[in-house]
């Protein structure tokens, strides 16, 4: 399993809500850098994609290296963030897909550069794939395209994906921690160096957790998304991710941690031989969210990106 059980993450400037626009059996909330809410003024569209159990906060730093030069949105996908879950049902890979391509055909944005992380970077693989002309380029953040066997720190996401499972964990004693030390699992499991957050980030990491837990929504919608991402790891033909990946013709920047518990850097190597124009940023001590561990280096790379784009 290629995605972080929750991106529990710290928001060190928050989004700004911008609009809810409405797709094809859901509601996407569509946010902004905060300052940053003047659309166009020459700059090329770009579209952010959060990851599993994240939200459109998870790319608050990169938005705000980057609104110099690109004219970007954050979503939450249906039943994250401020998004409600979808109406049909739907929390396959393939329905966050169509949500996603809703909100660009809804706002006749594309064709955007696409960023998407863990998650995302699936949604964004498999859109690109099939609607080349929505999008520009890519940036993928430790993409959660097929990695078997995965590995062994991941296995506890891929158990997300058991009906009843984890409402069963939830009920033993070991299941019954406190927000501190649960919001502390989380931040070991998604960044390379959790110590390195101040304590101000922690709190609001656990301010965060708090949040999510009582929304009624937000477990069922995790679930359901992991269920879909182990589905996608077993599609086969046209809908395998990556003959998927070998149909993507925009440019691709590839971004991995050495530190990721998710996503093995490992797989760079078979991401830079399935995608036809692709480059590669390798960072030795960020974890599953290079974005925002690293931001200032991320967002260099992007720049060259979005230049020869």
């Amino acid at each position: 399993m290629n995605s972080a059980e929750q991106q529990i993450l710290p928001e060190p400037a928050a989004l700004a809500p911008l609009r809810t626009v409405e797709v094809p059996g859901a509601t996407l909330a569509v946010h902004r850098a905060a300052g940053d809410l003047a659309p166009g003024g020459g700059r090329a569209p770009a579209l952010f994609v959060h990851g599993l159990g994240g939200s459109a906060a998870n790319w608050t730093e990169l938005m705000a290296r980057l609104t110099g030069r690109l004219d970007g949105e954050a979503v939450d996908l249906p039943g994250f963030g401020d998004s409600a879950p979808p109406a049909d049902g739907s929390l396959g890979l393939s329905g966050h897909v169509r949500a996603v391509i809703g909100y660009l055909e809804a706002g006749g944005r594309g064709p955007v550069h696409l960023f998407g992380n863990s998650l995302g970077g699936a949604v964004a693989v498999r859109l690109a794939a099939l609607r080349p002309d929505l999008v520009r380029s890519l940036t993928l953040v430790s993409p959660a395209l097929p990695e078997l066997p995965p590995q062994r720190t991941a296995w506890s996401t891929g158990l997300l994906a058991v009906p009843g499972l984890p409402a069963l964990l939830r009920r033993l004693p070991a299941g019954r921690r406190g927000p501190e030390q649960v919001t502390d699992d989380l931040l070991r499991l998604v960044y390379g160096d959790p110590g390195g957050l101040s304590e101000a980030a922690r709190a609001e990491a656990v301010a965060q957790y708090l949040r999510r837990i009582e929304v009624p929504h937000a477990m069922p919608a995790l679930a359901g998304s992991a269920r879909g991402i182990v589905c996608a790891y077993t599609e086969r033909g046209e809908q395998a991710l990556w003959r998927q990946a070998t149909r993507v013709k925009a440019p691709v920047l590839l971004v991995y941690g050495l530190r990721d518990k998710l996503v093995s850097y490992r797989s760079a190597r078979r991401a830079c031989a399935a995608f036809a124009d692709s480059r590669l940023l390798v960072l030795p001590d960020s974890g599953h969210v290079a974005m925002m561990e690293h931001p200032d280096a991320v967002a260099r790379a992007v720049r060259e990106l979005v230049g020869r784009a």
